[in-house]
């Protein structure tokens, strides 16, 4: 039929819409961010039930529409009941949400932005972990072509460390004497731990993970770095 379409998505968030129904936007896999109303879906007894909580992974069928899509079926794909059911991954998984949300433009089609949220809330369901949000900022970041420079001095090219700061605007790290003239704050270990995220060993470190405070000055980064570039305030990152 023109107009109606099949694709993957994961719920991002939701919002009521008049009596009955809510307005649902979702991350697919080949049609990007897509906002679509899903009717009825407040009444007891709905078709949808639960199957459109964020954070849930459905096949659906939707009709476009000028503004708003309507959705005509949902099917559970999984709902990560672990992540559901824990607090600290929930807000995590929250978090990786909105990233996504801000940095995704309606309709444009992002399969390994997908691939990648997707990935973060099987290993978050299977094995919570701090470092996984943080991890996923990062690569969100790098992705969207902001990785930072970590091996070499931003400002003047210093490449035998050490490396105290890091500068978000300049986008690297900053030597001892740069890094005096401003910049964030960065630990060895801090810095060491970003370089494996964005290197690919998150699983390396799942598996010997460094000291929770290690894996917070990482993430608090990953958070100013993403609303450095978003040039907006994180909902989320209060509860973080």
């Amino acid at each position: 039929m023109p107009g109606l379409y099949r694709d993957e998505g994961i719920v991002l968030r939701t919002i009521k819409l008049g009596e009955a129904d809510r307005i649902i936007t979702f991350f697919t896999a080949e049609t990007g961010k897509v906002r679509a109303v899903a009717k009825g879906v407040r009444k007891s007894g709905s078709r949808f039930g639960a199957r459109l909580d964020p954070g849930s992974h459905v096949a659906l069928q939707c009709y476009r529409g000028r503004d708003l899509d309507v959705v005509t079926q949902v099917e559970s794909l999984d709902t990560f009941r672990s992540v559901r059911e824990d607090y600290d991954s929930l807000v995590h998984a929250a978090a990786m949400f909105e990233v996504v949300d801000q940095f995704s433009p309606d309709r444009e089609p992002n399969p390994a932005l997908f691939r990648m949220l997707l990935g973060a809330l099987k290993t978050l369901n299977a094995t919570p972990s701090p470092v996984i949000a943080p991890a996923f900022f990062w690569k969100v970041l790098a992705l969207e072509g902001l990785a930072p420079l970590l091996d070499a001095c931003v400002r003047c090219g210093e490449s035998d460390g050490p490396f105290p700061a890091l500068d978000l605007t300049e986008g690297g790290v900053l030597c001892v004497e740069c890094g005096a003239l401003g910049g964030r704050r960065i630990s060895p270990e801090g810095l060491a731990l970003l370089v494996m995220l964005l290197g690919g060993g998150l699983h390396l470190v799942m598996a010997d993970p460094p000291s929770i405070e290690v894996i917070n000055e990482v993430e608090i980064l990953g958070v100013h770095a993403v609303e450095h570039h978003l040039e907006r305030r994180m909902r989320s990152a209060a509860l973080l």
